[in-house]
């Protein structure tokens, strides 16, 4: 059977991107240039699904671009036959090195692209250095260079419906809905039904979920109290309320992206909210600021939260800025609304271990 004919190496890396759109669980190991060499790499020596030809890492940290140029079918079945071989010399200078066997082998194809069913495997001994790989037949068609437009959209669906499980794909449609808003402006409805434009931007779409699915998923009678956005625009202010609580907001000085208020009795809580798109988590010393705006009100700590809000786990904003996120802090993620992560102190938690936390609701 015919060998398949390959993509160029910077369009299969485009084409990955849309495969693993972001929300996908470890989106980096799918769609950084190493993942892209090795789909080009199996495809090259037909490491596909049916062909009954397998790939190794040796096959990819063997290849250059001198052997990749080499586009014969007679070039292409020699290097798949040869290059997992003891004593095999690939020609021009080699991709990568022999130490990135691991990052190949265990984060790319086995932990990676065989978790998600993009890649199979035969059944051969742990020991043997026999080739092992193969693409999916579904997932390397996605591949095919007639494969275009409208075409190509609709299989790269179909393929993600049937081998992404059900929570990585409500994370990429969340974030796919929050990237289309940065098209126009960004209508907001606040629990009292009035609604406010946010305008475009990369903080709009999480601003929006935080007054339409935190609140009222996270708190009992759930108001706004105020709404920002950059540039120290208040968007939207309840001033009735937040003079009836003694608060007192300069936005010259200290403006949290968004204040919550839990108006339920008996349960009241002034919730900070800052949002995250690129820098700006609640740390200590914005911590410190916030509890000033309190503390003028007398509103006792324990009836205060803090919440930074993100679009996602994956997302590197959150990598950025992880290390400088304050104590007994609430963490929010758009992409997984249901869940929230409590960063909590030892002073915090009563004395008590991880035992008590893990069964204290059981």
């Amino acid at each position: 059977m015919r060998l398949p004919d390959p993509l160029p190496i910077p369009e299969i890396r485009k084409r990955l991107e849309l495969i693993f759109p972001e929300g996908t669980p470890d989106r980096a190991w799918f769609v950084r240039d190493m993942a892209a060499k090795v789909v080009f790499v199996m495809i090259y020596v037909g490491a596909v699904e049916g062909l009954e030809r397998w790939l190794g890492p040796k096959h990819i940290y063997g290849m250059s671009d001198e052997q990749a140029e080499q586009l014969g079918e007679e070039e292409r079945l020699a290097y798949g036959e040869n290059a997992w071989k003891a004593g095999f010399k690939p020609s021009g200078i080699r991709w990568y090195a022999d130490t990135t066997r691991e990052p190949i082998r265990d984060e790319t194809l086995r932990l990676g692209l065989a978790k998600v069913g993009a890649v199979v495997q035969r059944d051969v001994p742990t020991t043997s250095s026999k080739p092992r790989y193969a693409l999916e037949a579904a997932f390397a068609a996605l591949f095919s260079p007639s494969l275009q437009g409208e075409a190509l959209r609709e299989a790269i669906l179909g393929w993600q419906r049937n081998h992404l499980d059900p929570l990585s794909l409500a994370r990429i449609e969340l974030l796919r809905q929050g990237a289309a808003t940065l098209d126009s402006l960004v209508p907001v409805t606040l629990p009292n039904k009035t609604v406010r434009q946010l305008v475009t931007g990369p903080s709009a779409s999480i601003s929006k979920a935080v007054v339409e699915v935190f609140a009222p998923q996270f708190l009992y009678q759930p108001a706004v109290l105020l709404l920002s956005e950059s540039g120290n625009k208040i968007v939207a202010q309840e001033e009735k309320l937040i003079s009836s609580i003694g608060l007192k907001i300069d936005a010259a000085k200290v403006l949290p992206d968004i204040i919550l208020f839990d108006l339920a009795p008996h349960r009241e809580l002034l919730v900070f909210v800052e949002v995250v798109a690129t820098d700006g988590p609640i740390s200590n010393s914005r911590k410190e600021a916030l509890l000033e705006i309190a503390q003028g009100a007398r509103i006792p700590r324990d009836r205060i939260a803090f919440v930074t809000a993100y679009r996602d786990r994956n997302d590197p904003a959150l990598k950025k800025t992880f290390g400088s996120l304050a104590w007994n802090t609430i963490v929010w993620f758009l992409a997984e609304p249901d869940h929230v992560v409590i960063l909590r102190s030892r002073p915090a938690l009563e004395q008590r271990r991880i035992f008590d936390l893990l069964n204290e609701n059981s």
